[in-house]
This record gives C-alpha cells, sequence and structure tokens, in this order.
C-alpha cells in the first residue's frame, strides 16, 4: 500500500515556519485595536491555538505589558498554576533576569492542605505562592478556583501580584471568574468566555519574555 501524499509542506524550516505564520495571523486578523506590544501576546496566543476569536477576545489592563516586562526583568518568579503551564514557558529567557517558574500544585503540604480542608489544590497553591512569591507573574491557564482565589487575596491586601495572566479554560466557573478579574485594580491579561487553557498563558508569558529580551 503507497502511504505516500501529493502535499508537500511550504518550508520545513523552523524560522520560516514561524514567520510565514505570523504573516498570515496578521493577514487574517486585519484591522485591530490593540497596540503593537499587546498585539505581540495576541499574535502568539493566536500561534498556539489557531483560534482568532480567542485573540480577539484578550484584554488587557493599561499596565499589563509594562508591569509583566518589569516583572520578568526585575528576577520575580512565574507562578504557574499547573506543570503544562510551567513545561510550556521558555526557561532561559526568564533565568536570564535571574527568576524562575514555579507550580505548587503538587506539593506535599499543599495535597495535605486540600485534603483537611476538603477543597481545591489549586486554591491552596494560590494560597502558598501568596506567600513565597510576591511580585511574581501569575500564569492561571486551567484552574477558575486559583484565579478566584487569587483574586479574593489580592482584594484582601494578601497577594501583590505583578501581573496576573488570568485565561482559564472550562465551563464551570471559567468565564466567571475572568469577569471578576476585569474589576481588579492591578496589571491583567485575560479574555472574555469560555475559552482559554494552558497554551494561551503560555504563550503570553513567552510574549512578555520576548519583549523583556528586547529591551536588552
Amino acid at each position: 500500500m503507497d502511504f505516500r501524499t501529493e502535499f508537500k509542506p511550504l518550508t520545513v524550516q523552523p524560522q520560516e515556519i514561524e514567520e510565514k505564520s505570523f504573516a498570515m495571523i496578521t493577514e487574517e486578523l486585519g484591522e485591530h485595536s490593540f497596540t503593537e506590544e499587546q498585539y505581540k501576546v495576541v499574535q502568539r496566543v493566536i500561534h498556539a491555538s489557531a483560534d482568532f476569536e480567542l485573540g480577539r477576545s484578550l484584554v488587557f489592563h493599561p499596565d499589563a505589558i509594562r508591569a509583566g516586562i518589569d516583572a520578568i526583568r526585575s528576577g520575580k518568579p512565574i507562578v504557574a498554576d499547573v506543570q503544562m503551564v510551567q513545561v510550556g514557558i521558555s526557561k532561559p529567557r526568564i533565568q536570564k533576569y535571574g527568576g524562575d517558574v514555579r507550580v505548587y500544585i503538587s506539593d506535599p503540604d499543599v495535597m495535605e492542605e486540600a485534603k483537611r480542608l476538603n477543597t481545591t489544590r489549586a486554591i491552596i497553591s494560590i494560597r502558598k505562592a501568596a506567600r513565597e512569591a510576591d511580585g511574581a507573574i501569575y500564569a492561571i491557564g486551567n484552574a477558575p478556583t486559583a484565579l478566584l482565589e487569587l483574586i479574593r487575596l489580592v482584594k484582601e491586601g494578601q497577594a501583590k501580584p505583578g501581573l496576573i495572566i488570568g485565561v482559564p479554560v472550562g465551563f464551570v466557573s471559567a468565564a466567571e471568574s475572568k469577569e471578576e478579574l476585569l474589576k481588579l485594580d492591578v496589571p491583567f491579561i485575560t479574555n472574555i468566555g469560555r475559552k482559554g487553557g494552558s497554551p494561551v498563558a503560555v504563550a503570553s508569558v513567552n510574549a512578555l519574555s520576548l519583549l523583556a529580551e528586547r529591551e536588552g
């Protein structure tokens, strides 16, 4: 049986593939109201998801990009809600400035406390992060409960994030948690609706680290 195909890729060079993809995104997205730096995040989110609706739904606090760049260049940690986000983030660009990428959700003390309190590990992991990662960028792509807990802690003065990337995906409380984030007077990047996920959180952080690197 012949499994050969008539289709040939336009290129097999990684850099050319990325450049071609970004050009197609820019052409297909058309006019938009994002700033040049915000668009760098939007572009990478669409590249990661192939979802233009998701890209258009992104919302940026006016200080979000500057806050993210400053946090990275100051060596502040990145707090991921799950390992999938942690794995996807480009570590060298974070470590270059003395930062690291942390995830607390599988820590033994977090699991024990969540069981004792009969609540989610995501909630307890955010409480631990708030104690240990002052000024961090929080990259939340999966757990609405993590985002809602972080919002609560910020309101109560128990958490001081440098930037919140709140893009959890799902049907239960995902859209609602983002609506609550929009009311918060701290730098944030989020989107409207149920869509989101680890690739969106990862793409946002990676775009910010590239912008930070561009400044030298």
